[in-house]
């Protein structure tokens, strides 16, 4: 198999924690998924492998969420533990604030493909589309997204 796990690890864990947004939570769910991988990875090629992990991470995601629904979260304790400079928290809360604008289905998108660098043809098959489709779906949800940014002020970084 010629994909670095350990890369797949890191990828996987901002999944789960974009999706979730609780550090403990994403790594325990991120080891899960790695579990349940190694358990069945047995003849598996490396876009069936991403393929499986992104799928086995996402309905792990989803059993978390329905978990939380009644229990209160705290998103802010989380970045106010960074150490980044004020001017780093504040863009990274508009950056949030854009995505969180952004339906579960359009976010998801871009971190498969922007922050992941999932390739199109493998996010095509996770969701049952095709790559034409996954290519539109993707420019739609940038131009979505930098309209957000600039409601947030900080268009001028983001266009291109």
């Amino acid at each position: 198999m010629s994909m670095d796990l350990e890369e797949q690890y890191d990828k996987i864990y901002r999944y789960c924690y974009f999706k979730i947004h609780h550090r403990e939570r994403a790594e325990d769910i991120t080891q899960e998924t790695f579990l349940r991988f190694f358990k069945n990875h047995s003849g598996m090629g490396s876009e069936e492998a991403m393929r499986f992990l992104y799928t086995v991470a996402h309905n792990l995601c989803i059993d978390e969420y329905r978990k939380r629904q009644n229990k209160p979260f705290d998103e802010e304790t989380e970045l106010l533990e960074s150490s980044d400079p004020l001017e780093g928290i504040l863009t990274r809360v508009s950056v949030q604030t854009a995505l969180n604008k952004l339906d579960d289905s359009d976010r998801e998108l871009l971190l498969l493909r922007y922050i992941n660098g999932v390739p199109v043809s493998v996010i095509a098959k996770l969701r049952g589309i095709s790559r034409f489709s996954v290519h539109r779906k993707i420019a739609n949800a940038m131009k979505k997204f930098r309209k957000y940014l600039g409601e947030e002020g900080i268009r001028e970084s983001y266009d291109g």
